[in-house]
């Protein structure tokens, strides 16, 4: 992993389902080999998901911290962000279909806190997202609107952040 010129550095992994987004923002914070801080933004509504999750925790390292934060995830990255260490968020997508059933204002809130902390986060910093704008346009209501704010959100993410990896197919590239 690159020194940056600055004290942080941020990652966004871009991908599909199943492109090997998540695998490969591990393998990128296990190079550091530096602690690593899991932000699992994933809640277990059902069992069928809290199988999922236990899979995933049981896959990472043991070393791994792993927080579960479904909503405040700038206050939870100024919390845990040090120089020491690595914070890996898995993922963006389930993080903005949380903010979605919100009140707009939290989401727009939780948005902007993100964006503003990001610069000022010491470490290291991986984004895990999917990249959904790449289909048909949905025909319902709520899910044309996540598109749009995904899209937004990965915009302006990819404005913020010094490295953007796209995955396609298990292989990485680089965008920016």
């Amino acid at each position: 992993m690159e020194a940056s010129k600055h004290q942080h550095h941020s990652y966004l992994v871009l991908g599909g389902a199943r492109s090997g987004k998540s695998g490969y923002a591990e393998r990128l914070a296990k190079a550091s080999k530096k602690d690593v801080i899991y932000i699992a933004t994933a809640t277990a509504q059902d069992g069928e998901m809290q199988q999922r999750i236990a899979k995933h925790k049981q896959d990472r390292p043991a070393s791994w911290k792993t927080i579960e934060e479904p909503l405040a995830l700038a206050d939870t990255l100024q919390q845990w962000s040090s120089t020491e260490r690595i914070i890996l968020v898995d993922c963006l997508t389930l993080w903005l279909t949380n903010l979605l059933a919100q009140p707009d204002s939290r989401m727009q809130k939780e948005l902007e806190q993100l964006y503003s902390c990001l610069a000022d986060l010491p470490g290291t910093t991986i984004f895990v997202s999917n990249e959904v704008g790449m289909g048909i346009v949905p025909m319902g209501e709520l899910t044309r609107r996540f598109v749009d704010e995904s899209g937004r959100l990965h915009q302006r993410l990819a404005q913020l952040s010094d490295t953007v990896i796209l995955m396609v197919a298990g292989l990485p590239h680089t965008i920016k």
